[in-house]
């Protein structure tokens, strides 16, 4: 049966983004420039290989991310071709009950499906189909959808240095997590890791 992680960056206040969606407050904010440092690009890099299975919003999968991580992938000298190889060559699952595939997304289709009906029912239906971890990277509303429908076990929290005062939450009701570990990175974020 898969394990549900969710990996985040988010501010010490606890937003995804401000409150018009933006993240340039963030060390890196998914530029071609990786401004993390190296030991937390090898910590990203290896917790992404540990996923069988990738879940996006249909708002990131209308953004491009597809399209972003098959551009990478095909650049030899790009920092992150070993994460982005492995999220090309990851089956993906866009929660959508509005997207089919006929439509258009940058990137297209290939090696991505679309999880239709109520959320809790296909997340838990995938997680019983999948052996291994599934990685969810987002949006706020998904995010918080999943985390409200108690589907995710395992949190990665990369929290930027930065307090936003207002913004996009993920937690919108109290959710007690026991904590795992902590750890802390020369570029100033700290990955803070629970499970339910």
């Amino acid at each position: 049966m898969g394990k549900l992680i969710l990996e985040t960056q988010i501010s010490i206040d606890g937003f995804i983004a401000d409150k018009n969606g933006g993240t340039n407050w963030m060390i890196w904010n998914w530029g071609p420039n990786w401004t993390w440092d190296l030991k937390l690009q090898n910590y990203i890099i290896e917790l992404n290989q540990s996923a069988n299975a990738i879940i996006i919003s249909s708002q990131m999968a209308q953004e491009g991310f597809n399209f972003h991580w098959q551009n990478v992938s095909e650049n030899a000298n790009d920092k992150m071709l070993a994460l982005a190889k492995h999220i090309t060559s990851t089956p993906k699952y866009v929660a959508s009950n509005s997207l089919t595939k006929k439509s258009t997304i940058p990137g297209g289709w290939e090696n991505t499906q679309i999880l239709k009906g109520k959320l809790k029912d296909s997340v838990s239906s995938l997680k019983k189909t999948i052996d291994g971890n599934i990685i969810v990277y987002g949006g706020a509303t998904l995010v918080s959808n999943l985390i409200n429908d108690d589907l995710i076990d395992e949190y990665y929290l990369v929290i930027n240095p930065v307090a936003l005062g207002n913004g996009l939450p993920i937690f919108r009701a109290l959710k007690q997590l026991n904590p795992i570990r902590t750890i802390t990175f020369e570029c100033g974020v700290v990955v803070a890791q629970y499970n339910k």
